[in-house]
């Protein structure tokens, strides 16, 4: 058989080229929605059968508690810390994330752990449970499937909360923190728990909510007005300040609790504290007075992370906190499609959280009228029966 004519070839050889090109094209144009497609658990949630509960009385339903959870001295650190973790499993089988999901643990450890929860090391004991997490599938999409996912996580983080109370924390000074999606279960501990019991109230050192929506016409607890006013909330959303259409999407795609416990789409503009200055202003901070950011991935737990000042300055536009670009290479997102959809493997405000937060409670445990919590009991005492004699 003859082969084609040249023209003919070429013919060919131009069409599979365009072919490619435009699958290519297709690919990239259609990219997000393919691949959030993937992580689709395809059921809906009414007939979705969730992973086995957590049992917080054990150590393994913990991702970090002390050895001795019950147990405190006078040479521990002052307060505890209750810390709910970012989102860290992708989707795929499950609507909520088994307890022993490896990916999901592996991201608390790696980067959430010592990027976020890090900065209160110095202030408290950290107390972080395992939930049953939903997806960031359940994150990148408005269905009511994904938000009965996000519901029923809250469930776990309230049983934990309500142990740790209970059974852990015995009347110390608290702090109560939560991370994106941890963040807004954290918010409806603070409306259902902590806000209906004064005691709780006033051991709160201060609520921190970070890269979480919340409605600052209606804050479940007062924001924090003042740099050292503890029992307070702070509580932010943050893009560059370059990404305008990222901050329109903050606020289009942001849901928040309603009074009937229902998560609905965010109506007025999120309540909006600045890190720096400490404070829920619209004022500017200036980069001279960014306390420290820092990229802890990786590192160990409690070993302090180096820190880089003068990194980025920040103001509330909107409700939306506007961050200036980092100066240094190490503050870029990085990772695959998935990890870039999660919060910051790094932390621009480090440092100003950290200090933050130390004089938080530095000024609710200066006030005299502060309720001082009794030591627990560390060892039983034996006590004879002594013999009852009668008098007539």
């Amino acid at each position: 058989m003859a082969d084609p004519p040249r023209m003919t070839r070429r013919w060919l050889a131009a069409l599979t080229a365009l072919a490619v090109a435009l699958l290519a094209l297709g690919g990239l144009v259609w990219r997000d929605d393919i691949l959030r497609t993937g992580l689709d658990p395809k059921e809906p949630f009414q007939t979705y059968d969730p992973p086995p509960a957590p049992d917080y009385t054990e150590a393994a339903a913990w991702l970090r508690r002390p050895v001795e959870p019950a147990r405190w001295t006078e040479e521990d650190l002052p307060a505890d810390v209750f810390f709910i973790g970012p989102t860290a499993y992708d989707g795929g089988r499950h609507w909520n994330a088994p307890l022993d999901e490896a990916q999901a643990e592996r991201f608390f450890r790696r980067t959430a752990e010592p990027n976020y929860a890090g900065a209160f090391a110095s202030v408290g004991r950290l107390y972080a449970p395992r939930y049953r997490q939903a997806s960031l599938y359940s994150l990148l999409t408005l269905r009511d499937d994904a938000r009965e996912a996000r519901r029923f996580a809250y469930g776990d983080v309230r049983a934990a909360f309500e142990l740790f109370l209970r059974d852990y924390n015995q009347g110390r000074p608290f702090f109560l923190v939560g991370v994106e999606q941890g963040g807004t279960l954290a918010s409806r501990l603070l409306t259902d728990v902590v806000a209906p019991d004064p005691d709780l109230r006033r051991r709160l050192a201060a609520a921190y909510l970070i890269e979480t929506a919340v409605p600052a016409e209606a804050p479940p607890i007062p924001a924090c007005d003042a740099s050292t006013e503890p029992g307070c909330l702070a509580a932010w959303l943050s893009v560059y300040e370059i990404e305008r259409d990222q901050a329109q999407m903050l606020r289009d795609r942001s849901l928040v609790w309603n009074s009937r416990g229902e998560l609905v789409n965010l109506s007025g503009p999120p309540l909006c504290f600045n890190p720096i200055l400490g404070r829920v202003t619209d004022e500017e901070a200036p980069a001279r007075l960014a306390k420290g950011a820092t990229n802890a991935t990786g590192l160990e737990w409690g070993a302090r992370p180096p820190l880089q000042t003068r990194q980025v300055s920040a103001q509330c536009q909107a409700g939306i906190l506007r961050v200036s670009r980092p100066r240094s290479g190490a503050f870029h997102r990085s990772g695959g499609w998935a990890e870039r959809r999660k919060v910051a493997s790094y932390n621009l405000f480090y440092g100003d959280i950290e200090a933050n937060a130390d004089a938080r409670l530095r000024t609710l445990l200066a006030d005299p009228n502060f309720p001082r919590a009794a030591q627990p009991i560390l060892r039983r005492e034996t006590v004879d029966d002594s013999p009852v004699h009668r008098i007539d």
